[in-house]
């Protein structure tokens, strides 16, 4: 899978519930339609990242692993 993020943001260290809140942050400066590339080495954000969109009202688009990063990626709605 290959995505186009327009922005990225690097969890990687950051352990639950720190990959949430750096995305919730990220997300609050960007527009609707932009997707965010959220970069993680906490396995957690498998599931939490669908989880957080869902509740959030904005668009899990899905994830990748590469080795230990998990590249996981949001659309703000």
């Amino acid at each position: 899978m290959v995505m186009k993020a327009d922005r990225t943001l690097d969890c990687v260290g950051l352990y639950c519930p720190m990959p949430i809140v750096k995305t919730s942050q990220a997300m609050m400066e960007m527009q609707p339609g932009e997707v965010l590339e959220v970069i993680a080495d906490d396995r957690g954000i498998k599931s939490d990242m669908p989880a957080w969109a869902s509740k959030t009202g904005n668009e899990f688009l899905g994830l990748k692993e590469d080795g230990d990063e998990i590249r996981v990626y949001v659309r703000k709605k």
